[in-house]
């Protein structure tokens, strides 16, 4: 059987190491798998031993990637699926990934909702509607999709969103400011009766003369 020869990190911060058999290079394995599982020099290695260790860094770096993303905010299961697969990971490698990550707590949909929801309405202020259509198209379940955005006060949300906007709009032509902060709101998915009580609201605060809601 073929000798582990020589074990040397490559360059770079990458985390790996290049594996010599009998004096010549023969692959290379993430460092983490290396020490995990206890190669060394003039350790013999198999056909299916080497198989095996390459398929284990295949999974390995599988994680490596799906922590990579998971660094930046928390992911759905779905999006982060679709982003391994895109990066060219096998779908048994994924589906072990993502159960793993269930397991450490670190993919979880209900919270990830939870935490898509909370975002928006810190920041950018939106519909239930429109909060739904986002989470859905992050593969989120319906059944998760309501619970997280029934707590929404679509009132509130769209005062707090059209405030902001509004400082920048002309206060001496109704008509105009009606017509931009509607289309504002629209954009963020608000209904139209909520948007005529923002409006009207909002403008009246402005120390106008009342309008009624229309």
């Amino acid at each position: 059987m073929p000798i582990i020869t020589a074990i040397r990190k490559t360059r770079g911060g990458n985390q790996r190491c290049k594996i010599s058999l009998d004096g010549k290079e023969f692959f290379s394995l993430s460092l983490k798998v290396c020490e995990r599982e206890g190669l060394k020099v003039d350790q013999e290695l198999s056909s299916s031993q080497i198989e095996t260790l390459k398929l284990i860094d295949n999974c390995q770096s599988c994680y490596e990637a799906a922590m990579g993303y998971l660094s930046y905010r928390p992911r759905s299961q779905s999006e982060l699926a679709q982003k391994l697969v895109r990066r060219g990971f096998c779908s048994q490698d994924i589906d072990s990934i993502l159960a793993k990550l269930k397991e450490q707590g670190l993919v979880n949909d209900q919270a990830f909702a939870q935490f898509w929801n909370d975002n928006r309405q810190s920041f950018r202020p939106r519909s239930r509607s429109l909060t739904s259509l986002e989470l859905k198209r992050k593969g989120i379940s319906s059944e998760i999709i309501e619970t997280v955005v029934s707590t929404v006060d679509e009132v509130d949300s769209a005062y707090r969103a059209a405030e902001t906007k509004a400082k920048n709009l002309p206060k001496d032509n109704y008509h105009i400011f009606r017509q931009r902060l509607s289309q504002f709101l629209l954009r963020r998915g608000f209904s139209y009766e909520v948007i005529s009580r923002t409006v009207s609201r909002l403008w009246n605060e402005y120390g106008n003369d009342p309008i009624d809601e229309f």
